[in-house]
């Protein structure tokens, strides 16, 4: 129990380090929006939608690197929880049993 206390807090601490990161990307551009939990990938584009990085090269490379951190997020998120319900079943076992 002890150590999967642990592995949530290490996971928490990251998973703050990983917000702070989407939080400085969106300051970066504001077609980025505000929003911690979202990928950028629809905002309004002259034209077609940019598949590559021909139109806006800065900005279409910024967005990869937040999308990318977004899934770390939602990565971290989900075992987060999964650990979580593992560490609630051995609270749960040792003062039930």
């Amino acid at each position: 129990m002890l150590l999967g206390s642990i592995f949530l807090i290490s996971l928490y601490l990251i998973l703050k380090y990983v917000l702070a990161w989407i939080k400085y990307f969106n300051s970066l551009d504001k077609r980025l929006g505000d929003s911690t939990w979202r990928f950028s990938y629809d905002y309004p584009v002259l034209g077609e939608r940019d598949i590559s990085d021909l139109d806006d090269k800065n900005f279409v490379r910024l967005r990869r690197k937040k999308n990318k951190i977004v899934l770390l997020m939602y990565s971290i998120v989900l075992v987060m929880f999964i650990s979580s319900m593992s560490l609630l079943s051995k609270f749960l076992l040792f003062f039930f049993s």
